[in-house]
């Protein structure tokens, strides 16, 4: 059956060049969101389940130069890096309108190169069983990966910084919303948070 695919989210985004994965012919594409992707995947799928991934967490190891910060004043925002697990959403991209998903991911999530593709192995949380997906995680070698800063550092980092998106501590708050309405349990978010409103 073919399936209706419209980009209307981010139309605008300019082309990647980064070659595909190698994927078989005719398979579904489960994808692994783990922030935005979670809740505006911006294109047609043929349903969203809890999953988990192993070996890479969520993390707010990326420095936002544009919509979060700015290069005088660079921002936060997430990345999955490596070590430990990450509770999010598999998102099932039927196969006929695979590759031009791919190429919109790849525009959405890859402006700046400092997230990289890569074929991991997820957790459908609903039946257990295991499957291959598309994420993207933070490149360590690149200029915008900032590591791991202690809570209260990234605290201080978010709770001044502005950018074309507007202040990064609505960013945070935003990413805290959607997952305590998932209810996906992540402490270390809530506790930067919880600095930031008391001051600290």
């Amino acid at each position: 059956m073919t399936r209706k695919f419209d980009l209307v989210l981010e139309p605008d985004l300019p082309p990647v060049d980064y070659p595909l994965p190698e994927l078989p012919d005719g398979e579904d594409l489960w994808i692994f969101g783990y922030g935005s992707l979670m809740w505006r995947p911006g294109f047609d799928h043929l349903g969203i389940q809890d999953a988990q991934l192993y070996g890479y967490h969520r993390a707010f190891c990326v420095s936002s130069v544009v919509h979060r910060g700015t290069r005088e004043n660079p921002g936060l925002v997430l990345g999955l890096d490596r070590g430990g697990s990450c509770r999010g959403k598999g998102i099932l991209c039927p196969a006929d309108i695979r590759e031009p998903v791919i190429d919109y991911l790849y525009r959405r999530e890859m402006v700046t190169s400092v997230y990289r593709p890569r074929m991991v192995r997820i957790r459908l949380l609903n039946d257990g069983v295991m499957a291959s997906a598309l994420t993207f995680v933070a490149d360590p070698s690149h200029e915008q990966y900032c590591g791991k800063p202690s809570l209260e550092d990234a605290a201080r980092i978010i709770a001044r910084a502005h950018g074309r998106g507007g202040p990064n501590v609505d960013y945070l708050k935003s990413t805290l919303e959607h997952l305590d309405e998932f209810g996906i349990a992540d402490g270390p978010l809530h506790r930067i948070m919880a600095l930031i409103e008391s001051g600290s």
